[in-house]
């Protein structure tokens, strides 16, 4: 996709982040691969403001213009999943509710639906936690997301990857929703987890079920 597109793209699901619910205010943060560097939102710019001129490019270890805005203050841990997963073309970050109130609990997404298996495994990791904005954050990111396509960050909120943006953003609203019912059967005190057995046969039953964007 051109450039300009990407732009244009960056900037609608932006918008999106409020409307859905996946973060509010200008919390939150999405990119996309762009040839050899990465199209990312700008730091502390309002989302229902922002033009595809604010959009900000900058090389996957975060130099840019100095014509442009400040890019988005987690830009660390966008380029490191850049770096370290060539597969992937687009990041969204948000602090959806449920998603973040499991990560301050310090707790994983496991097997409790099959539907986790949609994030790339068996369950959803939680990195640890580290000062946002910083490379420790990036190390931890990246580390949880070897084998996954989405995880939690302690004390923070959570990230999704993908081939697009349409993709990661659609796999956000996806793993808030399980975190969501996995609250809920917190609350009813019992959790029967599907066997690593059970989660392989989803995850061999995905490679070829449905046409995902």
């Amino acid at each position: 996709m051109p450039e300009p597109m990407l732009r244009q793209q960056l900037c609608d699901y932006a918008r999106k982040l409020n409307s859905s619910g996946l973060s509010v205010g200008r919390s939150g943060n999405l990119s996309v691969r762009c040839g050899d560097d990465c199209l990312i939102t700008p730091s502390g710019v309002d989302y229902q403001q922002l033009s595809a001129d604010d959009i900000v490019l900058i090389d996957l270890h975060g130099q840019g213009s100095e014509k442009s805005l400040q890019a988005s203050s987690e830009w660390h841990f966008h380029c490191g999943i850049y770096r370290s997963r060539s597969d992937i073309q687009a990041v969204v970050h948000a602090h959806p509710t449920y998603c973040t109130s499991l990560a301050c609990s310090h707790r994983t997404i496991p097997a409790f639906h099959y539907m986790v298996a949609v994030a790339g495994g068996k369950d959803i990791p939680l990195a640890p936690y580290a000062l946002f904005g910083t490379e420790a954050l990036s190390a931890h990111v990246s580390k949880a997301l070897q084998q996954r396509q989405a995880c939690l960050l302690a004390n923070h909120g959570m990230i999704a990857i993908g081939e697009s943006l349409p993709s990661a953003f659609n796999l956000a609203e996806e793993v808030e929703t399980l975190a969501e019912q996995y609250c809920e059967v917190l609350k009813l005190g019992t959790e029967n987890i599907l066997s690593d057995e059970q989660m392989q046969q989803v995850l061999d039953k995905f490679h070829d079920y449905g046409q995902r964007v």
